[in-house]
């Protein structure tokens, strides 16, 4: 399909051989003499592209811009004027115009720029479908995690996804950092500016200021031509800054001065840049344990402090396993063209019963290995790496109960080591304190060490309690 355009000129002849010429070119042109028609036709059809004169009666070009930035935001106006009024054409550029032609038009000046004003339009539009598509990706329902403390983190994420707020997230490696990242990028105010991913840790020390805030050519040996630093390349948008704890002292320094003062100053530069850059920092270190070490500043830190983010592990959320399983399960099915339909018992309690050193990346790993090798037929534990069906057999076949004695163990083992303090168990466990005491109940966990439900030595099981009429084992005889 032609590119359609609107030409919108009073003088008759010009605006005629404008038609014919971008006719002869294969586009499909309409013309209106002034701007109250153009802004009908607008009405009545969408341009691909709008050429309009500057000086036109009862109403100019520069209204007629104002006018379909309203109507037509995403359509690119080029304005013609004449040598005597290029301010008119440099006021139209910083209301929104995209070019300008002067008088007389150049036909071929005309041409390049009308192919460059719909080749922006096109990669602007391919921008908003991948945008579009990246975002599908990391919408806030895909963010899986039924335990309360994901759930209180994915509140956050919505509230900070609205704000361009520095953001520090902790948690060990695997846990999903980067995907809240991109959730929080992707599904608010900064959706349509760019998301920049830097990983710290990979970045030789001699090149992480050159990265981060760019350079000059002849900075250094090496500094053949200008780079654009990762601070601009964001500009408007995200910044990620993974593994932010690798980051040397002189290197934390610069990185607070652009914190505080907005600017950057390239390698080799003198000028400062103004950056409008949203940080989120993530860290699989205790940053405030490299603090005391005088390992990391501590004004940087109060600086990235603004709004803290940690995921537990997943070997302290496993209620999480299950969910997280099956939507990894229908990502690959998706991906691969499988139809496995779904995890075994045995597989879901061999995966409670993993440890989980790698996380949720561990997981996926784990899913995705699995589906390649299973056809037609749920995953059972002898499909997993560290899976064995005979050891994965337990006292039920029934997942529920299976979960919940997880639970009740998971619970009571950290009670035990907080030696039942229910507000530090409760914290820990990523729970609120009337939470912590629902379960209790639920699960029929005693509340303090004295509790005659507590487990004893030859009866692990308090729910059924030994017979009274049960004979004592006999000994051995003599």
């Amino acid at each position: 399909m032609s590119k359609s355009i609107l030409i919108v000129e009073d003088e008759q002849v010009l605006r005629s051989s404008l038609a014919q010429l971008l006719g002869d070119e294969g586009y499909s042109v309409v013309q209106a003499s002034d701007g109250h028609a153009a802004l009908q036709q607008v009405v009545e059809q969408p341009f691909h592209l709008v050429i309009t004169d500057v000086r036109m009666p009862e109403m100019d070009g520069i209204t007629l811009l104002d006018h379909l930035k309203q109507a037509a935001p995403e359509t690119p106006v080029i304005i013609m004027t004449a040598y005597g009024t290029v301010e008119s054409a440099v006021g139209a550029m910083k209301s929104g115009a995209f070019d300008y032609l002067l008088k007389p038009v150049n036909f071929s000046d005309l041409l390049v720029k009308v192919q460059r004003a719909l080749d922006f339009t096109e990669l602007s539009r391919v921008q908003k479908v991948m945008t579009q598509q990246m975002a599908a990706g990391t919408m806030f329902h895909e963010l899986v995690g039924p335990s309360q403390a994901m759930q209180q983190l994915f509140e956050m994420a919505r509230k900070l996804s609205m704000v361009k707020s520095t953001v520090l997230i902790e948690g060990e490696s695997g846990t999903g950092k980067e995907l809240f990242a991109r959730a929080i990028h992707y599904n608010g105010v900064t959706r349509d500016k760019p998301f920049i991913a830097v990983n710290c840790g990979a970045i030789p020390d001699s090149l992480i200021e050159s990265e981060l805030f760019g350079h000059r050519r002849g900075a250094f040996t090496g500094a053949i031509r200008d780079k654009t630093g990762y601070f601009e390349a964001a500009d408007g948008g995200t910044l990620f800054l993974d593994e932010i704890s690798t980051l040397p002292l002189a290197v934390q320094s610069s990185l607070l001065r652009v914190l505080e003062r907005r600017v950057v100053v390239p390698v080799g530069d003198t000028k400062p840049r103004a950056v409008d850059v949203r940080i989120i920092a993530a860290s699989n270190q205790d940053l405030e344990q490299m603090v005391a070490k005088e390992q990391f500043r501590q004004d940087l830190l109060y600086r990235l402090n603004v709004v803290r983010f940690q995921i537990l592990p997943l070997r302290q959320r496993k209620e999480d396993i299950p969910a997280l399983a099956n939507h990894f399960l229908e990502r690959f099915n998706q991906q691969m063209g499988k139809h496995v339909p779904g995890l075994a018992n045995s597989a879901l309690r061999t995966l409670l019963a993993h440890e989980w050193r790698g996380n949720v990346r561990e997981l996926e790993n784990v899913i995705e290995r699995a589906v390649i090798f299973v056809d037609d037929r749920p995953i059972e534990a002898r499909d997993l790496p560290f899976g064995d069906a005979q050891a994965a057999e337990s006292e039920t076949e029934d997942l529920h109960e299976a979960v919940r004695q997880f639970e009740r163990q998971y619970i009571m083992a950290s009670l035990q080591r907080h030696d039942y303090d229910k507000a530090i168990t409760a914290k820990n466990l990523g729970v609120g304190v009337s939470s912590l005491y629902r379960k209790l109940d639920e699960l029929n966990i005693p509340k303090n060490p004295d509790d005659p439900r507590n487990p004893d030595p030859r009866n692990p099981d308090p729910r059924n309690p030994p017979s009274a009429e049960a004979p004592e084992p006999a000994g051995e005889a003599e």
